[in-house]
């Protein structure tokens, strides 16, 4: 089954996405992280597509969505704007699911926070909750090591170190957080087109440089942040919620789950031992199986 791609403008932002299925079937909106887009997904979308309809986003600063100038326009209430202009268009009268990877996890949650009543069931492959990932930076010594490269993509001058010698060192970044053979040359080629559209590295990075996690450096006394100031009711999850997440992840520790529980009443996690962070390209049936099997359970 191949994709098909069609572009909605929602105010001055164009979003380009890639659909498969039938448009009458429940939807299953699927977020990307970074330094991704919709093809993120292409590998696990043919095995749901026949049970729902399948779309896949290039969020806002990525690949052929607009890429609005400035730090202040992927602040995360921007983010989740798009996604529910999208779901409305698409999904208008009935709940839907909504599912993140990386930094679509971070709007994925978001979402879910803001609009619980839109979604009837939240899945994330490695990625985190804000609060738990917050927390880990702040407590956890690996998970703060493992997370000073957003003080560097967040700095000044971030764009041309990340683009330079043909994207190396963002290919670098992939290899780095796990194991990457199924970055073939053909997907390296995509990945090089979707980084060279105009404006996309700024736009990409930018959504570090909004994000309110804060991550000291190693060693520096900070037992605080912004985040862990929310109270838990604006932070919970209040639909199914399932979390896939591969264990040989170099990027998100095990510690970021720690506490989920506390944020989610009904919660599935299932640990993958092999897999890392691009679980969604190392193990795409499995990943369509087990997130199939979550939903037909609760009737979805």
């Amino acid at each position: 089954m191949k994709a098909v791609f069609q572009t909605l403008k929602h105010g001055d932002i164009e979003l380009h996405y890639a659909a498969m299925g039938d448009p009458a079937k429940p939807l299953l909106l699927c977020l990307h992280g970074f330094p991704e887009y919709w093809a993120a997904w292409a590998d696990v979308m043919p095995f749901l597509a026949d049970r729902y309809f399948v779309v896949a986003p290039d969020q806002r600063g990525f690949n052929k969505s607009s890429k609005p100038p400035g730090v202040d326009a992927y602040q995360t209430r921007h983010l989740v704007a798009d996604m529910a202009f999208l779901a409305d268009r698409l999904s208008p009268e009935k709940p839907f699911v909504l599912a993140g990877h990386d930094w679509g996890s971070a709007v994925a949650y978001a979402f879910a926070f803001q609009h619980p009543q839109r979604l009837s069931a939240l899945v994330v492959a490695n990625g985190v909750h804000p609060a738990c990932f917050q927390r880990a930076i702040l407590e956890d010594h690996q998970q703060r090591l493992a997370s000073q490269y957003m003080n560097r993509l967040r700095a000044d001058g971030a764009e041309a170190m990340m683009s330079e010698n043909d994207y190396a060192r963002t290919l670098n970044m992939i290899a780095g957080f796990s194991k990457t053979e199924w970055m073939t040359k053909a997907k390296q080629g995509k990945y090089i087109d979707a980084w060279s559209q105009q404006g996309a590295m700024s736009a990409m990075l930018n959504w570090y440089r909004a994000s309110p996690v804060i991550v000291p450096e190693p060693g520096d006394d900070v037992t605080n942040a912004p985040i862990l100031q929310y109270p838990d009711e604006a932070l919970t999850v209040r639909m199914p919620h399932l979390v896939l997440w591969g264990e040989e992840d170099e990027a998100l520790m095990p510690a970021c789950l720690d506490g989920l529980e506390r944020f989610a009443g009904d919660i599935e996690i299932r640990r993958v031992s092999s897999s890392g962070h691009w679980i969604l390209h190392e193990q795409p049936q499995f990943v369509a199986e087990v997130v199939g099997s979550f939903l037909q359970d609760r009737g979805l």
